[in-house]
């Protein structure tokens, strides 16, 4: 018979509990949903740089009153049209130095400006301070973009929910009244709204509102599609759950990443309209500043004072572009699939 070796002892190693608890552990921290999208939104460095941006911006704004040197408004003939100054520092543009008769010269001397008066960006052709009114612009832009989000939330969010859950004939019903609502072109239901109201802040919002809520309602209505099919749902109708529970509790957590993606590509969208209709004339009426007002008011006089436009043109660019890319950085966090 075979002798079966033997195995000695010293080849054998005793496991101790503390090292079986290590080999168990998970080698990563657990996440949840929203703690993963966090951390995914914020190794994007560039959203978090557009992030810190809009952020910035916004804190500017909402603190104008305290944060702006001058009143916007207020007017000072006798120093129209001054460059920008900091202080008492030599920076080549921001010394208050402008070319006149091909000479270069202290224009804060010129116009007998005391000492210690500068502004930083300038001043417009009714010597208003630029940089306040930038300021002032900035706020009323987002308070633009704000409002024409929270209506296109109210109005779209519901209808799309409405549209995909029945389905059917109350679908087809709602999508032909989408069809038409997007065929007329927002310029027409601008024009009439000023008929209607006053040229300003609420004909604005109010034509934002009438047409650019129908985006939001398709792409609501194309997920709640696909939504409605999934288990959860059909055990909540199983149990008797009531549509208006349903939405609240499993739909609409289900359609925050979609709702807060679109809502960040809504926002630049509503600003750019807002500074288009001010800058052909028919948006926020004088002496309120906006934006598009100040990119009209620069672009007259473009060719000897450049800088009355560009100081305006950046802010707008900044924030178009760094929420674009904030937008792109969420879709990314909420739907890691996208970006592969």
């Amino acid at each position: 018979m075979e002798q079966v070796p033997k195995i000695p002892k010293e080849k054998f190693k005793l496991l101790h509990k503390k090292d079986d608890q290590a080999q168990e552990s998970l080698g990563t921290p657990s996440l949840t949903y929203l703690q993963d999208v966090k951390r995914r939104l914020f190794s994007n460095k560039v959203a978090t740089v557009c992030l810190i941006l809009l952020g910035i911006m916004v804190l500017i704004s909402v603190f104008a009153p305290v944060v702006a040197p001058h009143n916007p408004n207020t007017q000072r003939v006798e120093y129209s049209n001054l460059p920008p100054k900091i202080g008492n520092l030599d920076i080549p543009g921001f010394n208050g130095m402008q070319n006149m008769d091909g000479k270069s010269v202290d224009a804060y001397k010129e116009v007998g400006a005391p000492k210690g008066t500068y502004y930083i960006l300038g001043t417009d052709y009714l010597g208003r301070d630029l940089l306040s009114r930038i300021i002032y612009g900035t706020r009323l832009s987002l308070i633009v973009a704000v409002l024409a989000t929270l209506v296109d939330l109210i109005i779209g969010l519901p209808y799309g929910i409405v549209s995909g859950w029945k389905g059917g004939k109350v679908d087809t019903f709602l999508q032909r009244i989408i069809e038409i609502v997007s065929s007329v072109p927002n310029l027409v239901v601008v024009i009439l709204m000023m008929i209607i109201l006053k040229p300003g802040l609420v004909s604005i919002v109010i034509a934002i509102a009438l047409t650019d809520w129908v985006t939001m309602a398709r792409l609501i209505r194309a997920q709640t599609f696909q939504l409605k099919e999934q288990e959860y749902i059909l055990a909540a109708r199983t149990l008797g759950e009531s549509s208006t529970k349903i939405a609240t509790k499993h739909l609409i957590p289900n359609l925050s990443s979609t709702i807060i993606i679109q809502t960040m590509f809504t926002i630049p969208n509503a600003i750019f309209f807002e500074a288009f209709l001010s800058f052909i004339g028919i948006g926020i009426p004088a002496p309120n500043a906006s934006l598009g007002t100040l990119l009209s008011d620069g672009q007259k006089a473009f060719r000897f004072l450049p800088y009355q436009m560009w100081a305006p043109a950046l802010i707008l660019s900044i924030i178009m572009i760094a929420t674009n890319l904030l937008g792109d950085g969420l879709r990314d966090a909420f739907d890691p699939q996208s970006s592969d």
